[in-house]
């Protein structure tokens, strides 16, 4: 079958990989549209020590596995949990020690025309759901997983600082629990999507001059973005981590403990409740959608995903 691939820091396209056959209590699903996101670049710069077939934003058909689900157009969740260790036992399945991860982590992805998971990480897409929305679900849901893991009241201020692909989403998502939002960012073109949707937005030179909000979540990928989330938090006030950071975090550790700020990690979150949010059409992700690349084209897609400007670049396959 034909793939990107992944190896000595350089991405390219085979048509020699084997179609992976799938084991007791997994299927065999073809690939339909793949999104490359933040963490597919960052893999290709060094992030993680990765070699193979990268991508986890996908959305697919069932071709072999259980009768009832043959022929199902699905979606996937990205950690593939051994589901015998302590953290399986006790319901933390994305934080299990053995875990492989989607294009990621000793899995290979859905840069490829066919891809094995599990019966259990696969979810049923709508058919009221186009293939271009679908391929959002996995971002979205990680995007929700902050509401997961604080209680966001309608009177909180929260500032989400980077408007890129995740930033866009998470701000979206925000909405849904206060008025109360501002997204900072250097590039005025991502913003103005936001603005057109009524969500506040302002450059990072006027955030500075702010430091009364509630919660602030940094989803730039970037130290300076971290910082500046940082600095605008009144104290007691929570600081959602939302990035794959590529640079290591220089943290002033005393004003963390003096000012009592709360840290919160965050990173895959409920596909239920995002495959329901782009059922409702309560989120946007059409804009987002910028350019389509066939998979034989893939290296070319990653290049377009690269440029600063850009937002989704999706690669599908007939």
């Amino acid at each position: 079958m034909k793939a990107l691939w992944f190896e000595n820091k350089k991405l390219q396209l085979r048509t020699d990989i084997s179609v992976p056959s799938p084991g007791e209590g997994e299927v065999l699903i073809r690939v339909k549209c793949t999104g490359i996101c933040s963490t597919d670049l960052e893999l290709l710069k060094g992030y993680y020590s990765f070699q193979g077939i990268p991508g986890h934003e996908f959305v697919g058909i069932v071709e072999q596995g259980p009768d009832a689900w043959v022929g199902k157009r699905v979606v996937g969740e990205i950690n593939i949990a051994c589901g015998h260790c302590a953290d399986c036992q006790e319901g933390r399945r994305k934080h299990c020690s053995h875990r492989k991860v989607l294009g990621i982590r000793d899995y290979q992805g859905a840069f490829a025309e066919y891809i094995v998971l599990p019966l259990s990480n696969i979810l049923e897409v709508p058919d009221a759901l186009s293939d271009e929305e679908a391929v959002f679900v996995e971002p979205l849901a990680a995007a929700l997983q902050i509401q997961q893991q604080i209680t966001i009241a309608p009177t909180d201020k929260v500032v989400v600082v980077g408007a890129g692909r995740l930033g866009q989403l998470i701000a979206q998502t925000l909405t849904l629990s206060t008025p109360h939002l501002l997204v900072v960012a250097k590039s005025n073109s991502k913003l103005h999507h936001l603005g057109k949707m009524g969500i506040s937005t302002a450059t990072t030179e006027e955030l500075l001059m702010q430091h009364s909000f509630d919660i602030a979540v940094d989803c730039s990928g970037h130290p300076l973005g971290f910082e500046l989330a940082r600095k605008s938090l009144r104290p007691m006030g929570t600081l959602v981590m939302k990035s794959t950071y590529a640079e290591n975090l220089n943290i002033d550790a005393s004003s963390i403990v003096v000012d009592e700020i709360r840290l919160v990690g965050s990173r895959c979150g409920p596909f239920d409740k995002a495959l329901a949010l782009l059922f409702e059409k309560r989120v946007c992700v059409d804009y987002l959608h910028q350019q389509t690349f066939s998979l034989q084209e893939g290296v070319e897609a990653f290049r377009c995903a690269s440029q600063p400007e850009t937002l989704k670049v999706l690669v599908k396959q007939s």
